[in-house]
């Protein structure tokens, strides 16, 4: 039994009994619920308080449906599966290191019930993700956001994985940060590098050592070329499918018609798209051109890239140097 507790507390000690114990396959009778009370909570009471109790919560707006079975709490603030994809998002999120999973998904399971987690295996595979170990990914969230608000630029290391496998320094910066940017299952810090004065996007599990710098506003965003009406969202998420820096611009390409759902999962519905012929079609668009680079690769055998020149003069020169290394 546990440590006895004031029967005053009986009305929501119940309810977190029908949040923990109940659902609609599991029906907590009166008899459950005081069995559950006095193991739990060291509170005896009558069934007939226990029934004035379930009263009060239904009047307070609490969904508790009572049947023959018994009683249960019939909604909760998130269904069942939309806590599974929550836990699935934390799941494949790369950004965030294992052990910080884990607890995240051991606290969404409490919002549900005890049934819930016996169904959620994968809670036990998150250390066989492929995940970052940097633990300082919180860290790093806070101290950006507080840095944005209070108008100054953060300094912090930036780092690349070794032969060891583990992350170094690579370089140390100074810059200006404007927003965290969700994108292919990574966070990214977008801020001006104060040093070159250009446009980063800067991984946040790369990120260490982070301090804000009180006596250095930030650059207004606004004075930068390119950003005087300020941060193009649909450009970012349509313009920069690898988060490089250059600024977007037309690109033109033949495609096979059957890449059409690819292109547009990667540029949006904002493209041209013209039909060559039944099997060809002509996309028109704006993007990064080293992304553009690195995207046709990964489509050579149906994607043509043909403006612009220098674009393609730089994806045929790549194909000849890796036709020689196959040789």
């Amino acid at each position: 039994m546990a440590e006895l507790e004031p029967k005053k507390l009986a009305l929501i000690r119940i309810l977190q009994i029908f949040e923990k114990y109940s659902d609609f396959d599991h029906p907590l009778k009166q008899e459950d619920i005081a069995n559950y009370l006095e193991k739990d909570y060291g509170i005896v009471i009558e069934r007939k308080a226990i029934g004035r109790n379930i009263s009060l919560l239904k009047e307070a707006g609490y969904e508790i449906e009572s049947t023959r079975a018994g009683s249960f709490l019939e909604t909760r603030s998130f269904e069942d599966s939309e806590l599974r994809m929550l836990i699935d998002g934390v799941l494949s999120s790369k950004h965030i290191a294992p052990k910080y999973s884990k607890d995240l998904i051991e606290r969404l399971c409490g919002l549900s019930n005890v049934y819930f987690k016996s169904h959620i295996k994968n809670i036990y595979s998150v250390n066989d993700w492929n995940k970052t170990d940097n633990i300082a990914l919180f860290y790093n969230i806070d101290m950006i956001d507080l840095a944005i608000e209070k108008g100054v630029q953060i300094a912090f290391d930036y780092n690349k994985i070794g032969i060891d496998k583990k992350l170094h320094k690579s370089a140390s910066h100074k810059a200006s940060p404007y927003q965290l940017i969700l994108h292919n299952q990574r966070y990214y810090l977008m801020a001006l590098n104060e040093r070159w004065h250009n446009m980063g996007y800067y991984r946040l599990d790369r990120i260490s050592n982070m301090t804000l710098l009180e006596n250095r506003p930030l650059t207004n965003i606004r004075t930068i070329d390119g950003y005087e009406n300020g941060i193009d969202y649909k450009e970012i998420a349509t313009g920069l499918p690898y988060m490089f820096t250059d600024k977007p611009q037309p690109i033109e390409m033949i495609a096979d018609k059957r890449t059409i759902d690819q292109i547009v999962d990667w540029f949006g519905r904002d493209i041209k798209i013209t039909e060559i012929n039944d099997e060809k079609i002509k996309v028109e668009l704006v993007a990064s051109a080293f992304a553009m680079e690195h995207w046709a690769k990964q489509y050579l055998g149906v994607v043509e890239i043909t403006k612009p020149l220098e674009l393609r003069e730089r994806i045929k020169n790549t194909l000849t140097e890796a036709i020689e290394k196959y040789k």
